[in-house]
């Protein structure tokens, strides 16, 4: 090859104000001047006549100038020369073509012949009946076939193929409209082993007037960038698509479903069968065989013939198997079917190898699944359709879609195992048995929202009282997940206990009002401080005076049905929420007919997304009216009416009791007179209405248990005295005096003459204590009754 001429073309430097910087030999060539004469003087000196503006308009010049100056030759006669202008800076390179002089060079013309015949670009040339009239060897290697056995033909003969109808539309339209047109297709030609992109470009060849005469394709391969933007897409498509659920199996069901088929032909994920239970995987690389459980597969078949294993099975892989193999290396392997750990793994089980065989399975990759340094599983990519095998690149996207998966797989994981460990702690906080006091029939509904919600501090409670009442408690904590349900087990673990001390509702609730305000403070920081809150209802109903009081911290207000009434929202005064403190709370005092409903719910029953509470007040009075078997089906009426179909949006507690009533018959009450004399007076009327009553068996203990009571409130306490039994599922005695000091239990010493009353009233009770009145205190103690259902307290 000869040597290539560096001095093809002139080349001048000039700086920002016109001097001459740089003068090479083609300069030289072309206007005489060797670079000592030239180099350091102005510009203008060069040129055949002046230039009116010429430095406005080279300060005007951004980029580049092209253009025709007349310059003056050594010799000193005019020359006109193209210019091409360069603006470096504040330097410009100023470049003219010199005139060929090698009369041995080929001409235009065969340069032109040969350029299209080797251009390395694929090119044929159509007549205006689109019939091949020329084709370039890289045409002729792109399709299989020699120019000579091409010629004549259309392009739907050559490629035979439907698309090659659309190609021949768009040159239609380029021999009629004269206008180029370019196209992106994906096929695969005759000379080919695999599909290739090509970006076809559709000219057409025009004569001097502007007639269309034929049409010129070109086609590039872009293969390589068709498959980038195709990884790309793939990409973002498992960015949409992969996670759109807190649920594993989904999320592996997507991963799969993702890839097929535009990556594999079937594609199989198996998860570490641990990943069901309660322990943590391990980080790091897994040893020996790895049981794995079939999470999700998806094929290009309908019913994914390829699979070997069925869903949600455990499966044993040996180490010397693609999915062992990969998780023991930590890094994804490409296999043929002809490798050795394909043939060995498939000889293990012979169903595989017939799976292999039947569907020519000719390529395998496995990928791990692995997030935050933990390994989940294992994705399994096949292909048996398509032709070519996996490479690199294919191993890069797998990679990147796989681990997107993985993040998901493990926060789903992860939720799964915080939201049952908060539902497990909320419904051991729970009532597990709601009770059935005397004084009311209760049922209830309890609904975790969901599915993909943690457990959250909504609940209820029914809490036998002393003198056959009951308290009935809904209570609500803000937030959700293990800290809400823990909070919400505190609460109402305070409620039962306060409840014990048989405190009024808005005593009971300004207590529980201190304990949120503590738990607030224990909440950390000055930041977190106060992020605890609560709502509570809390209404006790007594059986003997059809009486129930209630009051409410930041609750809604119960609803009430009468029989044969309408439905009522209690006006009832609300206080502040839990842990606002410093304000105080009012009871209500209601009379309750017998066989009263009352309806007690948290706020997630009535309110939702496309209602407000007004309208849900509204479904919830239509549905305690309808007419239902039970108070069961009354709960699943209020259910139906209020809550969609699927899932709730946060959690929902329904507490519904009908009130019962003890009549005078099974109520007794005397007043008895400060006088040591009269405990004999009392324990005879004791006994006869014992002795009416049918509880004979009762008398011996009752008439030491009233003996005690009565004569330590003659003795130590204030008139007036009363004594009263109450007759229900347990045998109930009271004694009221005006003394506000509470009874204490205490061990008498040997020669005391006194003090082992109560112990003894404790003794013969199956439970006993004390409350305060308005007008002092009552001591209370309850018998169990023989065939007495079991225990309410």
């Amino acid at each position: 090859m000869e040597h290539v001429d560096e001095a093809g073309a002139a080349r001048v430097t000039v700086s920002g104000d016109a001097t001459v910087t740089g003068w090479n030999d083609g300069a030289r060539r072309l206007l005489g001047y060797p670079p000592p004469e030239v180099v350091g003087r102005s510009a203008a000196a060069l040129l055949a006549e002046p230039v009116d503006g010429v430095a406005e308009r080279a300060r005007a010049v951004r980029m580049r100038w092209r253009g025709t100056l007349a310059l003056r030759h050594r010799d000193g006669h005019r020359m006109e020369v193209a210019l091409l202008a360069h603006r470096t800076g504040n330097s410009w390179l100023l470049v003219a073509p010199l005139p060929a002089d090698d009369a041995a060079a080929p001409s235009d013309a065969t340069l032109l012949t040969w350029a299209y015949a080797q251009s390395p670009c694929p090119m044929a040339i159509y007549d205006t009946d689109l019939r091949l009239r020329n084709a370039n060897a890289e045409m002729a290697r792109v399709i299989g076939l020699p120019e000579s056995d091409l010629q004549g033909l259309r392009l739907a003969d050559i490629g035979g193929k439907l698309r090659s109808e659309g190609l021949e539309a768009l040159m239609r339209h380029v021999l009629r409209t004269g206008e180029r047109r370019h196209v992106e297709t994906y096929p695969r030609t005759g000379g080919e082993a695999r599909e290739h992109a090509w970006s076809a470009h559709f000219a057409p060849l025009k004569a001097r007037d502007g007639e269309v005469h034929g049409v010129c394709l070109a086609a590039h391969d872009i293969t390589e960038q068709y498959r980038a933007r195709q990884r790309l897409l793939l990409l973002s498509e498992a960015s949409v698509r992969i996670g759109s659920t807190l649920d594993i199996t989904r999320t592996a069901q997507e991963l799969a479903e993702v890839c097929v088929p535009r990556l594999a032909d079937f594609v199989s994920v198996d998860l570490l069968d641990r990943l069901d239970q309660d322990e943590e995987p391990s980080p790091g690389r897994l040893t020996g065989p790895i049981a794995l459980r079939r999470t999700a597969h998806t094929s290009i078949y309908e019913g994914t013939p390829e699979a070997a294993v069925e869903l949600g099975k455990v499966n044993t892989y040996p180490e010397v198997s693609p999915m062992a193999e990969c998780l023991v290396a930590g890094r994804p392997i490409i296999y043929a079917a002809d490798d050795p750990v394909i043939r060995e793994w498939g000889a293990l089980k012979p169903v595989r190898a017939a799976k292999i065989r039947e569907f020519g399975i000719h390529s395998v990759m496995s990928v791990p699944i692995r997030a935050r340094g933990t390994t989940l599983g294992v994705a399994v990519f096949t292909r048996h359709r398509r032709p070519g095998p996996f490479t690199q690149d294919d191993v890069l996207l797998a990679e990147e879609i796989t681990t997107r998966a993985a993040v998901c797989v493990d926060n789903a994981r992860r939720f799964t195992r915080e939201r049952d460990t908060a539902l497990a702690l909320q419904r051991s906080l729970l009532p597990q048995a709601v009770l059935r006091p005397s004084a009311v029939e209760v049922a209830s509904r309890y609904l975790p929202a969901g599915p993909y919600t943690a457990a959250g501090g909504d609940w209820f409670d029914v809490i036998p009282l002393s003198g056959a009442r009951v308290a009935l408690v809904v209570g609500d904590v803000v937030g959700h997940g293990i800290q809400a349900s823990a909070t919400m087990g505190r609460l109402r673990t305070a409620v039962r206990t306060l409840a014990d001390v048989d405190l009024p509702p808005d005593e009971l609730l300004t207590h529980l009002d201190d304990l949120v305000i503590h738990l607030s403070a224990e909440a950390g920081d000055e930041e977190t401080a106060g992020d605890v809150g609560a709502t509570c209802l809390y209404a006790v109903y007594d059986p003997v005076t059809h009486h129930c009081a209630m009051a409410a911290a930041g609750h809604p207000a119960p609803a009430v049905v009468t029989p044969g009434g309408p439905v009522e929202f209690v006006n009832l005064p609300v206080g502040p929420p839990l842990g606002v403190g410093g304000l105080p709370f009012e009871v209500m005092d209601l009379e309750l007919p017998e066989d009263t409903v009352l309806a007690l719910y948290t706020n997630g029953l009535l309110g939702g997304w496309d209602r407000d509470v007004d309208e849900g007040r509204v479904l919830l009075a239509d549905a305690l009216t309808r007419p239902a078997a039970s108070l069961e089906g009354t709960c699943d009426s209020v259910l139906r009416a209020l809550l969609p179909e699927h899932g709730v949006l946060d959690d929902v507690a329904l507490l519904l009791p009908r009130t019962h009533a003890l009549d005078a018959a099974h109520v007794a009450t005397w007043d008895v007179p400060a006088d040591p004399a009269c405990v004999a007076r009392s324990r005879r009327d004791v006994t006869e209405r014992l002795t009416d009553w049918g509880l004979d068996d009762a008398v011996f203990t009752t008439e030491l248990v009233v003996s005690e009571l009565v004569t330590n409130a003659i003795r130590h306490a204030l008139p007036p005295i009363q004594l009263r039994l109450i007759h229900d599922h347990s045998l109930i005695c009271e004694v009221s005096d005006a003394s506000n000091t509470a009874p204490h239990l205490r061990r008498a010493r040997t020669f005391d003459e006194g003090g082992r009353g109560l112990l003894l009233v404790a003794q013969l009770s199956r439970r006993w204590g004390s409350r305060q009145t308005a007008e002092g205190k009552t001591i209370w103690a309850e018998q169990r009754l023989p065939g007495a259902p079991p225990d309410l307290g």
